[in-house]
């Protein structure tokens, strides 16, 4: 049984304050994308007393969503290991021995098949992820079939391939690719700490040639690195500064990896990020870019259903769901399941709510 199907019975009806009406309307325009954050404000909100920030945040996510909506999306590893980057927190990455093998890339057949599987399990967005530096113009063929396919079984289509180049953009646009996925790791005083073998400017780059390219951006970070908060803020506040913000937002907690240098520091100083704070950074997140779909990503296989529940209620809204993103674990389907029904919640539809539609 799917996900929409086990929760039809308990999904709850629309809440009449969620419509197109002229309070959500005055909500919308009070808390209006901005792009002229600075550090400090960011910082500020990060210190606010946690009940505030938790509600401004909560009412900052009612004006642009249904916040019982929940959007689903699967990720496959189509190539997987032997990464020329030295990401520090990545098992994928060829510099590091963390006993996972290299693949080669997969058969379209094969990931078309997996993209019916999650559409039929309630998936709306269907994303493919390689372990590349940057895209090959001699893998772009494939990956364009591979990628039309999925578009053709009616999901969202997303892929995450390193570094772009202008014109790959576009051919991917043209494959039928929705979104792309960037993310800047962290704060940009702490990344030398994550990665040298990319710079800053080139991860900003790449989501220049994918906005210009007419795809929606798919860019957020991973916290509980060894960063500090105002590494996190500074990671938000780049992304409250692009020029558009991230139509994805996705907020991923690290998942400490035997093998890498930023996992076995991890591991060997038993230092996770505190829950509180990372409540905190999805509730930033949410009023900085308050259009963008919140996600919570790698990390919530660890997380207790309460603190799941605390990250929604401060604005995440987009979740991975299939049991696995890329080499790491996620809570299975049934799991979900029960805790949608258990806090009300519903998967969210392919097209957004229609008030936000009709901003």
């Amino acid at each position: 049984m799917t996900v929409n199907a086990r929760l039809a019975k308990t999904s709850p009806r629309p809440c009449k304050h969620h419509g197109a009406g002229p309070n959500v309307r005055a909500m919308s325009k009070i808390n209006a994308p901005r792009h002229d954050w600075t550090l400090t404000e960011v910082e500020a909100l990060f210190d606010l007393p946690f009940m505030d920030l938790v509600h401004r945040a909560a009412n900052v996510h009612r004006a642009w969503f249904d916040p019982s909506e929940i959007q689903l999306s699967q990720l496959l590893s189509v190539k997987t290991g032997g990464c020329a980057e030295n990401c520090g927190y990545c098992s994928q990455s060829a510099h590091f021995k963390t006993g996972l093998k290299a693949e080669k890339l997969m058969d379209a057949d094969d990931v078309v098949a997996k993209a019916r599987a999650a559409r039929d399990g309630g998936a709306q967005r269907f994303c493919m992820g390689a372990a590349w530096r940057e895209l090959k113009d001699r893998d772009l063929p494939k990956l364009a079939n591979m990628i039309a396919e999925v578009k053709a079984l009616g999901m969202e289509t997303c892929a995450t391939l390193g570094m772009l180049t202008a014109d790959q953009a576009k051919a991917l646009k043209a494959a039928g690719l929705d979104y792309y996925n960037h993310n800047l790791d962290t704060g940009p005083d702490y990344y030398k700490d994550v990665v040298t073998t990319r710079t800053y400017q080139e991860r900003l780059d790449t989501l220049s040639h994918v906005r210009d390219a007419g795809m929606s951006t798919c860019c957020g970070g991973i916290v509980g690195m060894g960063e500090t908060r105002r590494d996190r803020a500074g990671l938000l506040h780049q992304l409250a500064t692009l020029p558009a913000h991230p139509d994805s937002l996705p907020i991923n907690g690290l998942v400490p990896v035997s093998g890498t240098p930023l996992g076995d520091k991890v591991l060997a100083e038993g230092k996770a990020i505190d829950s509180i704070e990372f409540i905190r950074t999805i509730a930033v997140a949410r009023i900085v870019c308050p259009k963008s779909m919140v996600r919570l990503s790698a990390g919530r296989e660890g997380m207790s259903r309460e603190l799941q529940a605390l990250c929604f209620m401060a604005g995440a809204n987009s979740i991975f769901v299939g049991g696995k993103l890329l080499t790491t674990p996620l809570p299975d389907m049934d799991e979900d399941s029960r805790l949608f029904q258990d806090l009300d919640l519903k998967p969210m539809g392919s097209v957004r709510a229609e008030f936000v539609a009709a901003e």
